[in-house]
């Protein structure tokens, strides 16, 4: 089985903005600065990026600490280098998969940029500074046989970024028990408690480990709560802080202009709610209205956090970026976030959408291939799974039996119909009511005999249960739902490599990859 490209309009619960985004740009054109998914548009946003380079020599030491010897960082010193940027959640074990699948899409932007003549360096924006310890805490992995393993570690964030909360440990005994039949499960289960020790937090863990994933990419990471980072951010946060509640009418404003289009607004922000958060005593809490104004907090920036839609103004000050790879939610409040950019003077940068992977063992991809299965029926769960795979498999006089007599049925009921409307219109709606009940139950006894041939070949229904929980866990995507960790420990760290150069830049589409 090869590689295969599945559109986004193929599975569930992609919105009507992200497709137009991807597909229909023309639509989405009114919300967003520059088109995804070309060279011109990198071009510009890059031309467009009028970085100090004050605020460059400034960056760079502050990324020093988090990224000794490293090239892409002496790179990044130069006045025309630009920046790829991705992030995410600083999730246990490095979260859910397509945090790889977004690193790995901002490094091969950033090297196709600089074959094209503009250098650039791909960046992971560590989210340490959210709040939701809850979305962090857990991962799921799979074992030996497929079956999911949900890992929690336990902590009392207290309204602390969850990225400084030190967990007293990480539950990596669970881990090591998960892959223990894969042939890497020990070296990778050894690589995470390396990075995962007790009292180190969930920022410098993730930090260590994605590095360490993603080591032969020579990829920085930036911690946002480093205090010389956040210094950086310390003029664009004053400048916001004075307008702010033109900022919240203006985000508004441009969320009823996206529902006026059809589109959805992913944040929703009330005229004057805050667009930050304050950062005390180790707590994240709403900033509202300041007795005397925002400048002790702007003269002390660690003290202060954006929300959201202000967020990714403050990445993209912070850096030179000329791209930002994204997943779909991001993009949907981006297009929300655009009207803070011209307020502020923050040049946007390219919305990339990031490349999103199912991985298929030699055995799923067999049954895929075999049974000739689409993602959408997997995704609709093991009983969907399991009568395809029935219909495949009834014995071929049966299943010709049934088809004929479908076919005779339909054609005998159509060709009553018109002498019947032609009699009475209202026996004629009674006669269509009455053949979707009989095609129907055609179809059931159809299901019924490919029920009996799964009671008989506990193979098939054996088949059908482990590709729902490899493929499709408990009816998520994959990239979803599992952490890249027991793949890389069943192929090994060269899997990184194959992902990377499976990334395809030039499609927006979701990819069925047998390994």
């Amino acid at each position: 089985m090869d590689a295969t490209a599945i559109p986004h309009t193929e599975l569930p619960g992609s919105t009507k903005l992200f497709l137009d985004y991807l597909y229909s740009f023309e639509r989405m054109a009114p919300f967003f600065s520059h088109a995804p998914g070309n060279l011109e548009s990198l071009r510009e946003a890059a031309r467009r990026s009028h970085y100090p380079e004050s605020r460059r020599a400034a960056l760079v030491e502050a990324l020093r600490e988090d990224n000794p010897a490293s090239a892409a960082l002496e790179l990044l010193e130069q006045p025309e280098t630009v920046v790829v940027v991705t992030g995410q959640q600083v999730g246990l074990f490095g979260g859910p998969a397509y945090s790889v699948y977004k690193a790995l899409t901002a490094v091969k932007l950033a090297r196709r940029l600089t074959d094209a003549g503009i250098p650039a360096v791909p960046v992971f924006w560590c989210a340490t500074e959210d709040h939701d310890f809850e979305e962090v805490r857990h991962v799921w992995v799979f074992n030996g046989a497929c079956h999911p393993v949900r890992l929690s570690v336990e902590a009392n964030a207290g309204g602390a970024p969850a990225g400084s909360v030190a967990p007293g440990e990480f539950p990596l005994a669970a881990l090591r028990e998960a892959l223990a039949e894969f042939p890497y499960g020990g070296e990778v289960a050894g690589e995470i408690a390396a990075h995962y020790r007790p009292g180190r937090s969930m920022g410098e863990a993730f930090r260590g480990w994605m590095a360490a994933l993603l080591q032969p990419f020579d990829m920085l990471f930036l911690d946002p709560l480093r205090p010389a980072v956040r210094k950086l951010a310390a003029p664009l946060l004053a400048r916001a802080a004075s307008v702010s509640s033109e900022l919240t009418g203006a985000v508004a404003e441009r969320s009823r202009k996206l529902q006026a289009a059809g589109y959805h607004a992913q944040v929703q922000v009330a005229p004057g709610a805050p667009l930050f958060f304050a950062l005390r005593n180790g707590k994240r809490t709403p900033l509202g209205e300041v007795p005397n104004g925002y400048q002790p907090l702007i003269d002390a920036p660690e003290s202060i956090s954006p929300n959201a839609l202000l967020r990714p103004l403050m990445q993209d000050f912070i850096l030179p970026v000329a791209a930002h790879v994204a997943g779909p939610a991001e993009i949907a409040y981006l297009a929300q976030s655009q009207v803070l950019y011209q307020r502020l003077g923050v040049e946007p940068p390219v919305e990339w959408p990031r490349a999103g992977f199912t991985l298929l063992d030699a055995r799923s991809a067999k049954v895929i291939e075999r049974y000739e299965l689409a993602l959408s029926t997997i995704l609709a769960g093991e009983q969907a799974v399991a009568e395809a795979i029935a219909r495949r498999r009834i014995p071929a006089e049966i299943a010709s039996a049934l088809n004929a007599a479908q076919t005779r049925v339909a054609e005998a009921l159509t060709a009553l119909r018109n002498p019947m409307a032609a009699f009475n219109p209202t026996l004629a709606a009674a006669l269509d009511k009455s053949a979707a009940k009989i095609l129907y139950q055609l179809s059931k006894l159809e299901r019924k005999t490919g029920r009996e041939v799964l009671r008989r070949q506990e193979s098939a229904s054996a088949d059908a249960a482990r590709l729902s929980r490899l493929v499709a866990p408990h009816r998520h995507l994959q990239e979803r739902f599992y952490s890249l960790i027991p793949f890389v420990a069943w192929y090994g760290s060269g899997l990184i490599r194959r992902l990377y150069d499976s990334v395809n830049l030039d499609s927006p589409d979701h990819i069925l990859l047998p390994l």
